[in-house]
């Protein structure tokens, strides 16, 4: 887990606390170790560690070094160490009793003279030089594979590590067998002007160089805490019932995974009590193979040549059952175990017939109304008319025709056409209107069968209408009146 300013920018892009790799909550840098010792009291400060562990180039690299000097140095400083002909620049690693602890896991004497000691605290002209020497390092890497591929070595360069006053060149490669690269160090020492040093790595190093993700979806193993690969072979899959594919069981690096032997002896512990010669056994319908074994329930799965079904048996029923194929006998079945598990069985929901219960009135109303928006049409407010004839009509009243009807306040009947008026209607047809009769103006145009007639009660209207032009299927050509009604 990172510092709290490892958090996202505005524009989307990683924050970071700008330590560039040497955050000390052991999140940012690989090959991290928390110090959990270093608020440690103790009652005698002198017999305290006085080594140090030091990393070099982002933790791909650490090395133990001795503090002779009077500073006090604490996780995450940079120092200036001894280096081969010249100083190195690192980042303090470890401190106090935890190096102790490292120490004797590799193996080495705290008393030893061969342990090089701590010069300083790096300052700025150190570290400028180190970052000068280390922009170097990606053009040679590139120019020290071009010229091993003249040469025709079969060997793979990973990395080039150069000390950081620029004196010393460590070239990593990846080799299958031994390779003579005498000539290719003379060829470096003339090109690169350092001391060459080669230091052959496996597959397995060269990934924690690298880095990257794993199938885990977290960090490699390789390039954040392990230190020492151990080998890993198809049988720990085995006994942890794994199938045998070799591209879900390969890492990056294209070895097995290192994480094959995390449970390995959890499940060799657990084996223990499953009899090992159990992977035929004889029934008296035919035999029975072993699949698996399921360590968490301490069952045994077999299958019959004809069935693809797979029968659990329990530990002691495939002994009882072996003890009984030594003396001749065959049972009659194999009496598999009920396995139970602890989830609770979903209920099905009942089947209800609901057809018939849902009513639609609402869906209908809304879908009037809506053709009736679409339409342009606002309902009015009336009484509801009644049509007969040859088309239909809206208005107040009743129109009757046998011809083309009309709308009107009142009743309007003619054989012929209808007009449109609150008074007298003149066109072949007699108008009827709920006011007094007049005689206006008449106005021709062309109306369709379900015009308008617009009736006021009692009320003077003076209106011109313009020729309107409506044709709709089975409609009549007649005469428009707009007339003045008086009362």
């Amino acid at each position: 887990m990172g510092c709290g300013s490892c958090g996202t920018a505005k524009d989307g892009a990683p924050g970071g606390c700008q330590s560039h790799g040497h955050c000390s909550s052991g999140g940012c840098n690989r090959m991290n170790v928390h110090d959990w010792l270093a608020n440690l009291p103790f009652s005698d400060p002198e017999s305290g560690c006085r080594i140090m562990e030091i990393s070099f180039n982002n933790g791909s690299r650490k090395d133990f070094f001795k503090n002779t000097t009077t500073q006090y140095f604490e996780k995450g400083d940079m120092v200036a160490v001894e280096g081969v002909s010249g100083f190195d620049v690192g980042m303090v690693n470890i401190t106090g009793e935890l190096v102790r602890l490292q120490m004797k896991k590799h193996r080495i004497d705290e008393k030893s003279p061969d342990i090089k000691k701590i010069l300083r605290r790096a300052n700025e002209t150190d570290l400028a030089k180190m970052k000068e020497t280390k922009a170097r390092e990606a053009h040679v890497l590139i120019r020290s594979r071009a010229m091993a591929r003249q040469l025709k070595l079969d060997l793979k360069m990973a990395e080039v590590e150069i000390q950081a006053d620029g004196r010393k060149a460590t070239f990593f490669y990846i080799a299958d067998d031994r390779v003579d690269f005498r000539e290719l160090i003379k060829l470096y020492a003339a090109e690169f002007k350092v001391k060459v040093e080669m230091r052959q790595i496996g597959a397995r190093q060269e990934a924690g160089k690298v880095g990257g993700i794993g199938s885990c979806g977290r960090e490699l193993c390789c390039s954040s805490w392990l230190t020492d690969f151990k080998s890993v072979n198809t049988n720990a899959a085995r006994y942890q019932n794994l199938s045998i594919n070799q591209t879900k069981l390969s890492g990056q690096c294209g070895r097995l995974k290192c994480c094959l032997n995390y449970e390995l002896d959890t499940y060799m512990d657990a084996l223990q009590f499953f009899p090992d010669d159990a992977d035929m056994i004889e029934v008296a319908r035919s035999r029975a193979f072993l699949v698996k074994k399921d360590i968490f329930r301490n069952l045994m799965w077999y299958t019959l040549p004809d069935s693809n079904k797979q029968y659990p048996l329990t530990i002691e029923r495939v002994k009882k059952i072996k003890e009984l194929n030594k003396q001749g006998i065959k049972p009659d079945e194999l009496e598999p175990a009920e396995i139970t598990t602890g989830k609770p069985k979903e209920i099905e929901p009942a089947y209800a017939d609901v057809v018939g219960q849902i009513s639609l009135k609402s869906l209908e109303k809304t879908s009037r109304k809506r053709r009736g928006q679409e339409r342009g049409q606002q309902p009015q407010r009336g009484r509801q008319p009644q049509n007969r004839g040859g088309q239909q009509g809206q208005g107040g009243g009743q129109s009757r025709g046998g011809g083309q009807q009309g709308q009107g306040g009142g009743q309007s009947q003619g054989g012929g056409q209808q007009g449109q008026g609150g008074g007298q209607s003149q066109g072949g047809g007699q108008s009827q209107g709920g006011g007094q009769q007049g005689q206006g103006q008449r106005g021709q145009g062309n109306r369709g069968g379900g015009g308008r007639n617009q009736q006021g009660s009692n009320q003077q209207n003076r209106q011109q209408r313009p020729p309107q032009n409506r044709n709709q299927s089975g409609g009549q050509s007649g005469q428009q009146n707009s007339g003045q009604d008086k009362k």
